[in-house]
């Protein structure tokens, strides 16, 4: 059975790779970008399919999100500005694009009748957590970024919606994901470095900042499972592998997939910027309780989006 789903930030990695997956199971989608960073080529297959229908538009206009949300059964909201490094150069931008859009959103769903939510939140929000691996009833710590506090309020939001208008939600706190149509990140930044003087890479911090990251389909793999098994209004879930790495196992990897050794300096410090998390690792026995596991380990998932970079990086902003 075809039911409408409205994807923000559908020309992102994330929200595009979304869309392509519900409309292979057989959903009409009403995708929304501004596309101050997404890609219209990352919605190549969608714009071809008479089930999906783009509309550019800047959620932070609530004519653009009610507009949007007609005759939507759910919302993926994905759309944010997801570049945590730079949150103290724009101080408002991370509660502009995240806490007020998803803001935007709720109203949009309340009033047109949507009945569910799947956010995409982050990791990022228990700060420098005192529990490790972290579960999803830590206790919340002093909030360490920008994005991160944007984020715990897009959530509170989300909740308060839920509970004020029977809206059934659910909050997915990802680590950092990897592969196809990756855009931002330390395996791009690296990538161009080599790409630019193969014979030295200069690394923010460190080098040995602890960090779990998850595979792109795995991820969205994840996150249907979830809405397929749980019935519960409010529902948090951890998205994440059981293992992490160091940042410096990660330069080793992407070093050898492009069969460069580079002479490495690093700029020092345990973190690489103002609310870098020198060690992120999710308990994730949550959602594994549904029978979800990932198909990729941290390394084959740094591979693949080498291999990505490699193909497609000069389309690649």
């Amino acid at each position: 059975m075809s039911v409408r789903h409205l994807v923000t930030g559908c020309a992102g990695f994330v929200g595009s790779t979304i869309v392509d997956r519900l409309l292979r199971d057989g959903h009409d989608v009403v995708g929304i970008d501004d596309f101050s960073t997404g890609r219209e080529d990352f919605l190549t297959a969608a714009l071809a399919n008479p089930r999906f229908r783009l509309l550019r538009a800047d959620l932070l206009d609530p004519a653009a999100s009610f507009e949007a949300a007609e005759g939507v059964d759910t919302v993926f909201h994905m759309a944010a500005n997801a570049d945590v490094r730079f949150g103290t150069d724009h101080p408002t931008r991370d509660f502009e694009q995240n806490a007020r859009v998803t803001l935007n959103v709720l109203e949009a769903m309340r009033r047109r009748g949507a009945r569910r939510i799947a956010f995409a939140s982050t990791g990022s929000i228990y700060g420098e957590a005192k529990v490790i691996p972290t579960p999803e009833d830590a206790p919340l710590p002093i909030q360490t970024s920008l994005y991160g506090a944007s984020k715990m309020a897009a959530e509170s939001f989300i909740e308060a919606y839920s509970e004020g208008f029977g809206i059934q939600s659910f909050v997915f706190r990802f680590v950092s994901l990897l592969g196809e149509r990756y855009t931002h990140g330390h395996v791009v930044d690296f990538f161009r470095q080599l790409r630019e003087h193969p014979d030295r890479l200069h690394v923010l911090g460190d080098g040995k900042q602890r960090k779990s990251y998850l595979y792109i389909f795995d991820c969205v793999d994840a996150m249907m499972q979830a809405m397929a098994t749980s019935s519960e209004r409010v529902n948090i879930y951890n998205l994440g592998t059981d293992e992490y790495c160091e940042v410096n196992d990660s330069i080793a990897w992407i070093c050898e997939e492009l069969g460069l050794r580079p002479a490495i300096t690093y700029a020092g410090g345990r973190q690489g910027w103002i609310g870098d998390n020198p060690f992120i690792f999710l308990d994730t026995a949550r959602i594994r309780a549904t029978g979800w596991k990932p198909t990729l380990s941290i390394r084959q998932a740094v591979e693949r989006t080498v291999k990505f970079l490699r193909e497609f990086e000069p389309s690649v902003s």
